[in-house]
């Protein structure tokens, strides 16, 4: 489960049959605080790759942006690929089963723009690379 801030628009693509991907950006912070010492601890913000499927990711396409916030539950899924150099490299990614946008809407906003929203079943979600 994450409560975070969307970093940038999200990539909406549509693979096999029309069916929509979206990957965004969702940022987390944890508060600083002070220490009983006096010793000040600094604000931390983690940055996660969330995945999200079908009706999910028409919803966000429609109506996440930058900067709103996202209440995400999820799984999380570990990753590995060569880059351009022959290097491997890992990634950590959530792929969403539950959405809650968090931002107030705007005007003409889906009227159930706040309301959870279902991912449909995962055993019909495709394995292997995405199309990012």
């Amino acid at each position: 489960m994450l409560i975070g801030n969307v970093g940038q628009d999200p990539e909406v693509r549509y693979v096999d049959q029309g069916v929509a991907v979206a990957r965004l950006r969702l940022a987390t912070t944890e508060r600083g605080y002070t220490l009983q010492n006096g010793t000040q601890v600094p604000d931390h913000t983690d940055w996660h790759n969330v995945i999200l499927w079908r009706r999910l990711a028409e919803i966000v396409e429609k109506y996440v942006h930058k900067g709103d916030k996202l209440y995400i539950e999820g799984r999380i899924r570990y990753t590995s690929y060569d880059d351009k150099q022959g290097q491997r490299r890992y990634a950590t990614e959530i792929w969403a089963d539950n959405m809650e946008l968090l931002s107030p809407k705007p005007a003409g906003a889906a009227p159930s723009a706040n309301e959870p929203v279902a991912a449909p079943e995962p055993d019909n979600k495709p394995d292997g690379a995405l199309p990012f």
